[in-house]
């Protein structure tokens, strides 16, 4: 079982930038597939970024492809998600979530509290 803690949202200008933190604990941290979601008002939760366990392959949505950039850093048990180029379409609440698979697109089992991403125009 995995405990998932992100950090970093808030309150930025379009254009502007901000890396998410999320920080796991477990000592199988490495062996789980980690997932960005997010979930806008009144809209579905979205994979917005995904990053196998060994960093080596990546997925993104369409509307964050060339902005946004997820990482992982399994020695610190720890996955980010730096987000350039911020719109206003950007704000939702974002979700690390952690999955007990090889595929990045896939059903995820552990979830984190999620953290407000604010992008005003």
């Amino acid at each position: 079982q995995v405990q998932l803690v992100e950090s970093g949202g808030g309150l930025v200008q379009a254009g502007g930038s901000l890396r998410l933190s999320c920080a796991a604990s477990g000592r199988t941290f490495s062996s789980y597939t980690m997932g960005w979601f997010r979930q806008a008002p009144g809209k579905e939760r979205e994979l917005v970024a995904g990053i196998s366990w060994t960093g080596f392959s990546t997925y993104y949505a369409d509307s964050v492809k060339g902005r946004f950039t997820i990482s992982r850093d399994n020695a610190k048990n720890m996955v980010y998600l730096q987000m350039n180029s911020l719109k206003s379409e950007d704000t939702a609440i974002y979700y690390c979530a952690a999955a007990n698979s090889r595929l990045v697109r896939t059903s995820y089992d552990y979830w984190g509290q999620g953290t407000q991403v604010t992008v005003s125009s």
